[in-house]
């Protein structure tokens, strides 16, 4: 007798479209739907331009998305963390703590009674958390009373304390890492080993791959004009800012070169980083696109692709940069040092030292033979290692593994 498909609840609790999304879509795509039927619930119907939403995109996968719309925060919440703030503040540790048991109390025991309810109502065997475990508190606790099992998938370098350790040890069946950073700090943080899974992220090696000529003639650039780019949320973690101090530092040492860099990507973090190109006096020679969905022709078109970020757990962006023979320059961060080799597939700068990304800078705009050598020993390995279907096996092993209880 065939076994009967387990039944998985996708929770992704973000709140906008990113890298994570994309790879999750690109599972959804690929996933076996013999042996797993798949519905979603998200917090967030994400738009991206052209006015796409998730909700579309799940559709025309014909895979079936609830939503928990979430309520703003109320404002005895708001001053309540306040006042607490002011009286912990000798005590990171004790802020922490009473200001989680405000967000416990407004946001997530009802985020948990709702999953709760999904769950009951259509007997799922997995709770499948695309985040990390801090941000999928409600979805570990939802659990509770219920046959359904927890699998994590984390997808970036994750924000970790002994409560949540003890949460992840004691209510997750598996955490999927995306890079073997992210296990080692999942385990080094107290995270059972037997638990913990590494499956790489993964691009579609024979995808089609966009003409960038066009665009760069869009953004007024021929074929004098070095493109700089950046592709990603303008938030504080991708640390924009240190990609334009390295570019002044550039445009002082090559006053004549003709260059500009164009950032892709919406955030809290836009005006700030006008002001400071501003400052610089390198505003004319900065393009802010906003988000955009077709991140490949951007990445076609530019010279080289800066991601210098905080922290990353395995950078999708990175492989698609060099599927398109993009040189990569990246800060050595967890993830993006097992795609980035220095000096073989990209080059690498300490996280916000300025100095040595200008260097490097230097370095790929005056070499072009060098950009080279890096782009094809980068496409050749993300065509040998970092592969669509390694990704979905992968995913759907440790899925598979769960017995329906």
């Amino acid at each position: 007798m065939p076994q009967s498909r387990l039944k998985i609840l996708l929770l992704d609790s973000g709140k906008e479209w990113g890298g994570g999304t994309n790879s999750m879509l690109e599972l959804l795509k690929r996933i076996d739907r013999e042996k797993f039927d798949i519905s979603c619930c998200f917090y967030n119907n994400y738009v991206r331009d052209k006015n796409e939403t998730i909700s579309e995109a799940l559709a025309a996968l014909d895979i079936q998305v609830f939503f928990i719309p979430q309520t703003q925060q109320p404002s005895w919440a708001k001053w309540a963390k306040e006042i607490l703030r002011t009286l912990f503040f000798f005590s990171k540790k004790l802020r922490s703590a009473s200001i989680y048991a405000i967000d416990k109390i407004w946001r997530i025991n009802p985020n948990i009674n709702k999953i709760n309810s999904l769950l009951e109502m259509g007997q799922y065997d997995i709770l499948y958390m695309n985040n990390q475990p801090s941000s999928n508190v409600e979805g570990y606790f939802s659990t509770t009373g219920l046959s359904t099992t927890v699998v994590q998938h984390c997808r970036i370098e994750p924000l970790l304390n002994r409560q949540i350790v003890k949460m992840v040890n004691d209510l997750c069946h598996a955490i999927i890492s995306v890079s073997a950073g992210v296990q080692e700090k999942l385990v080094q943080s107290g995270v059972k080993q037997d638990i913990c899974y590494t499956v790489f992220n993964g691009i579609d090696i024979n995808q089609p791959l966009p003409d960038g000529r066009p665009l760069r003639q869009s953004l007024g650039a021929d074929d004098q004009t070095f493109l700089f780019g950046s592709i990603g949320s303008l938030i504080p973690r991708k640390s924009h800012h240190h990609t334009l101090q390295a570019l002044h530092l550039f445009n002082q040492a090559f006053p004549e070169a003709r260059w500009k860099m164009i950032i892709v990507g919406a955030g809290p973090e836009h005006q700030k980083l006008v002001r400071m190109a501003a400052s610089y006096r390198i505003l004319d020679k900065v393009v802010f696109t906003g988000f955009k969905s077709n991140a490949m022709e951007y990445l076609a078109a530019f010279d080289t692709f800066i991601l210098a970020s905080r922290s990353e757990g395995l950078p999708r962006v990175v492989l698609e940069a060099m599927l398109l023979n993009t040189v990569v320059i990246g800060s050595d961060v967890t993830g993006t040092t097992e795609l980035i080799k220095h000096d073989q597939t990209g080059l690498l700068f300490p996280y916000g030292d300025t100095q040595t990304l200008f260097k490097h800078f230097k370095t790929v705009y005056l070499d072009a033979q060098y950009r080279r050598k890096l782009a094809q020993q980068a496409n050749q390995m993300v065509k040998n290692q970092f592969t669509i279907d390694k990704y979905v096996l992968g995913v759907e092993a440790v899925l598979g593994s769960i017995k329906p209880i």
